[in-house]
């Protein structure tokens, strides 16, 4: 096993722009479509992402503390694992290399050349690249994410200081494009627009792809329209903790991975927040519901731009595709090294490479990524994925609770605000989202149910000749 440490190389606003960089990528300009669909108003469309906001940051803060009790690489899983054992730690890592991160990383760079195909049509996701018989197809756009998953996990086997300057030119620019695309939408307000979607914005009611407005038939489908609505934010606001897994390179990492965690999901909030209004100024509740193929984002921009406006955010998505996968690449592989360092995951990914990363790790992420791209399969599996995402979520701030018992003597640079009534807050609206979709939505949780089970007998085989 390699004695090579980790570098120290991430300053606070590297590690912040990290936790905002995983945050945005395709998905803000996508998923307003379908929360519109589920709620059908202007304003629980904003309720809906001030709510997934929210929680994001009442989970960032709380995290804090677990982050400045155990500064190391891992992040969430380390935390996991302390409180609870080695067995809930392996199931949240087994789901984060099976789905979670590498489906993620797997969606974002098919989407980068989905959006890359607006001025190069030959990698366009309607096209065929190849087939094996009738049911398995694969499209440019499937094809060269794999060659985009290689040059991005290449570059990060270099070290981290190479990761990090791609990482901050990229986040910098896409937040500063964002700033800007929101500026102009409110610059070009329309009027008539704003009005009519703010004139009764509280009516909760469902709206059809083809335009039409159904309302809901009692309270309990209005509870499940919220928790579908959910959904989409949820992971739109989700990889915020990615920051923790890098834990091990953050410079006094006792005091910035809090504030990073802070700074980057506050950022993101209020960007995504402003953004959502923005698109209720320029676009009618209606036609925010009904975009081809769910492009919320392009629509708005043509609304402002004119035809230009598919280029503009054409562009703003590669440069947003193109950031987050590199950073949740970067982040996800240290996770693999902890676990293997607990003699749970593959021995060769708990060894640092002369550039003192994990590079055997990196490449095993990338091998998963590469199966789920040609699969097809990653947008379905993430939806349903959102499940098991939250319950660790949960899991994870109620371990504040059981380490302030367990180890009450431990050095706590940073604690949790609002202890102990905010993470009890998120516990509870949590635990009601993850409620609302097995009663309502239980294609939303059985399948994510299923993939995180399946590493509990993967944990026995993996630990049967080891010593508890």
């Amino acid at each position: 096993m390699s004695e090579k440490e980790f570098k120290r190389e991430l300053g606070l606003i590297d590690a912040a722009l990290l936790a905002a960089s995983g945050m945005i990528g395709s998905g803000i300009f996508i998923v307003s479509a379908d929360v519109a669909r589920n709620v059908g108003s202007a304003g629980w469309l904003i309720v809906v992402w001030v709510i997934g906001g929210f929680m994001t940051l009442t989970a960032a803060v709380s995290y804090g503390e677990l982050s400045g009790m155990y500064p190391k690489a891992g992040g969430q899983y380390v935390y996991l694992k302390e409180a609870y054992g080695r067995l809930v730690a392996f199931v949240y890592g087994w789901s984060l290399f099976t789905v979670i991160q590498t489906g993620t990383i797997a969606a974002v760079c098919v989407s980068f050349f989905k959006f890359l195909a607006y001025f190069f049509p030959i990698f366009s996701e309607d096209l065929v690249a190849f087939r094996i018989g009738e049911s398995f197809k694969v499209s440019p756009a499937q094809l060269s994410s794999i060659l985009l998953l290689f040059i991005l996990t290449y570059l990060n086997t270099k070290g981290v200081k190479l990761g990090k300057i791609v990482q901050n030119i990229f986040t910098s620019t896409k937040l500063l494009s964002l700033l800007g695309l929101i500026l102009f939408g409110f610059i070009y307000l329309k009027p008539e627009i704003w009005q009519a979607n703010w004139s009764n914005p509280f009516h909760l009611q469902k709206l059809t792809k083809t335009g039409e407005f159904i309302q809901y038939a009692d309270t309990p489908a209005l509870w499940g329209a919220i928790a579908s609505a959910l959904v989409g934010t949820v992971i739109s606001y989700d990889a915020w903790n990615n920051v923790t897994f890098v834990a091990g390179e953050i410079k006094n990492p006792k005091r910035n991975i809090g504030l990073s965690l802070l700074l980057g999901t506050a950022v993101v909030t209020f960007i995504y927040v402003t953004l959502n209004i923005m698109f209720t100024a320029v676009l009618p509740i209606e036609a925010l519901g009904t975009p081809e193929k769910d492009r919320v984002g392009i629509a708005a921009a043509q609304a402002i731009f004119g035809a230009s406006g598919t280029a503009v955010i054409a562009v703003l998505i590669l440069i947003a595709s193109f950031g987050c996968a590199n950073g949740m690449i970067l982040a996800g592989a240290r996770v693999y090294y902890s676990m293997a360092k607990d003699g749970l995951f593959f021995k060769k990914t708990g060894d640092l490479n002369k550039n003192s990363v994990p590079e055997y790790a990196l490449w095993f992420q990338f091998v998963v990524a590469v199966i789920l791209s040609l699969s097809g399969r990653y947008g379905d599996l993430l939806d349903m994925i959102s499940f098991v995402v939250v319950i660790f979520y949960v899991l994870t701030i109620a371990a504040i609770y059981i380490l302030r018992k367990k180890e009450p003597t431990l050095d706590r640079p940073y604690k949790a605000w609002g202890y102990p009534v905010l993470p009890a807050i998120y516990i509870v609206m949590g635990l009601a989202f993850c409620v609302l979709l097995i009663i309502y939505k239980p294609t939303y949780t059985w399948p994510g149910l299923i993939i995180a089970g399946l590493g509990i007998p993967v944990y026995f085989l993996t630990t049967r000749n080891q010593k508890q």
